[in-house]
Formats: C-alpha cells, structure tokens, sequence
C-alpha cells in the first residue's frame, strides 16, 4: 500500500522535512498528494480529494489540528490521523480523537516509518470491517417472495404486534424476529431508544421534543433519510444523549 497523505504545519521547514523523510518509506510508501499551513485549508483538501494519512499539527493559527481530527472523527471515508507536534502534553487528547500515532518534533525516520505502518494496518482493518458489514443483511419474506435487506440501509426497527417494522429509506419490511436479538447481535450498529424500537446510531441526525397526543413533553429522533420521527422513551434519554454528544 502506498498511503495518499496530507501533510499539513503551519511551518513550511517542517512540512519539508517530512516530505524527505517519506521519501525514504518504504514499508508502506507514502505519497504526498497535498500540503497545508492552517486548519481551514486543510479541511477544504480533505472535502475534496481521497486520502489515506493526515500527518497534522496540533497549534497553528485559526482552526487548529484538534479541531480538523475532531471534524473528521466518525466519518466513514476519513484519513487516518497522525499528530506531528513539539508538545507532548496533547497526546491523550490526540488518542481521544482516534489518532493511530502521535509523533513529537523533531521526527526521526524509523519513528515516522512505525507511525505509517500503525496507519496501514488501521485503514486495513476498518476496510475489513466495512466489507463484513456491506455484507450482513436480513431475510424478508413475503407472500412466497424471499429478499436480502443489507444492515447498512436500515435506519429503524420496531417492535410492533408480533412482529417487526424494518424501516429503509425508501420501504418498510414486515420481519419476524425479535428486537432484542438485534440489540445483542449488533450492539454498534443499533440503539435502544424505545421498548419497542432501535435506530441506526449511523442515521441519527438530531433530538427534539415531541407532542405525540399522550406526552406533551417526549422527545423523538429525526434520521437521516426518513420524514417520521422516533419516539424515545425517558428511560433511554440519557443514553440518547450520550450518543449525540460523543459523535459531535
């Protein structure tokens, strides 16, 4: 693998640097396909191209390196991130935003050469993980007709009778099967918001209060894709919430 990276300091000397010790990486490679000075220029090349490695710095004028890993934790296309910086009191909040490395200036080559090679291993792993879940679906059956739903497009499942709704984008799917074999099969992939509901935590896009004709003060989820909201119950606000704060 050689690793599409976005080099990016304030400090053009130490963006030069890295350029030369990369060129003497060989386990993976890396190819320097950008460069950035600040935060913001960074973010605008990592909208608009593909990239593998962000070698980032933490302090540098306007938006900085915090902020640009923070703006790409959870995205599912994102760089791996690696910190390159003087000031070693940041590390914990680097592996906080799921830095695969942490490299103190001034970086040696077979520091740098380890950081990459923790990068490959991370993109590959995330890469294995998103084939298997491309690949995980559920059966509907229906009037003698058998159909394959992938997990990735469902956004909600309700508990409803005997049986359950499995909402996508464009169609709901009547299920037999139970909603806390889902929960416990798939505790990433789905939250309990309700007894008798669990959303995609990937669909989730905002909490807002609800008047649903019994309780004036609920609250609901909006998902992405879909007009109608969820409802959530009291007993899982908090872990509502949680979610929603940790994926800002």
């Amino acid at each position: 693998m050689t690793l599409k990276t976005l080099i990016v300091d304030d400090e053009a000397l130490a963006r030069s640097r890295l350029r030369t010790l990369l060129r003497d990486c060989r386990s993976p490679a890396a190819e320097v396909v950008a460069e950035a000075a600040q935060g913001a220029e960074a973010q605008r090349h990592l909208e608009s191209m593909a990239l593998d490695l962000v070698l980032l710095d933490v302090h540098m004028p306007g938006v900085d390196g915090i902020e640009v890993a923070r703006a790409l934790r959870g995205r599912a296309d994102a760089p791996a991130v690696v910190f390159v910086t003087a000031h070693a009191a940041h590390a914990v909040t680097a592996f906080d935003l799921d830095a695969v490395d942490y490299l103190t200036k001034p970086v040696r080559a077979e520091r740098l050469q380890q950081a990459l090679q923790k990068a490959e291993r991370f993109l590959k792993e995330r890469r294995a993980l998103q084939a298997d879940a491309l690949q995980e679906s559920v059966l509907i059956q229906d009037r003698g007709r058998a159909e394959r739903v992938p997990l990735s497009e469902v956004l909600y499942l309700k508990s409803e009778y005997k049986y359950l709704t499995v909402r996508t984008a464009t169609r709901s799917h009547i299920l037999d099967g139970s909603l806390n074999e889902f929960e416990e099969r798939y505790p990433t992939r789905f939250l309990r918001v309700h007894r008798n509901a669990l959303v995609a935590r990937s669909a989730i896009r905002a909490l807002e209060k609800y008047d649903d004709g019994e309780d004036a003060e609920g609250w609901a989820l909006r998902l992405d894709a879909i007009p109608e909201p969820v409802a959530v119950s009291r007993r899982q606000l908090a872990a509502v919430r949680e979610v929603l704060k940790e994926a800002r």
